[in-house]
């Protein structure tokens, strides 16, 4: 099993899925971690002015490029079974979901008490703060 953490310092989970910049994933066997390693995550500030001329007339979450620019952001971890994120919005959760990476939104920040409770099965998935998707 594989369960990455959105961060940006390696030590604490980011509070937002979609600015985070990095992915610190842990490998498990047995109810152990044996391997981990920091993966580079495409985040919003990729996209800043690849859309221009794009006129954008549907919700975030149903725009083809949204899709794309979600895909991009989940290539480095599409190998994990578990994310778990402070804060992300009801499209990315949603889109985790489809591609059978289970989310997790927890309120602990440091990154391996969160993992630490998640294999120990005292995590709690807190769905109501994610935030409603951006329509630009």
């Amino acid at each position: 099993m594989k369960i990455a953490v959105i961060t940006d310092d390696l030590k604490t989970i980011n509070a937002d899925f979609r600015r985070a910049q990095s992915y610190l994933v842990f490998t498990v066997g047995n109810g152990k971690i044996t391997g981990q390693e920091s993966r580079p995550k495409v985040n919003d500030s990729h996209f800043v002015g690849k859309e221009q001329g794009h006129a954008r007339t549907e919700p975030e979450d149903t725009d083809p490029r949204s899709e794309e620019k979600f895909t991009n952001m989940l290539g480095t971890i599409i190998d994990c079974d578990v994310l778990l994120a402070r804060g992300m919005d009801r499209a990315a959760y949603a889109g985790l979901q489809i591609r059978s990476i289970r989310p997790v939104i927890t309120v602990i920040r440091d990154v391996q008490a969160a993992v630490d409770a998640y294999l120990a099965g005292d995590i709690i998935d807190h769905p109501e703060r994610l935030r409603e998707s951006k329509s630009d």
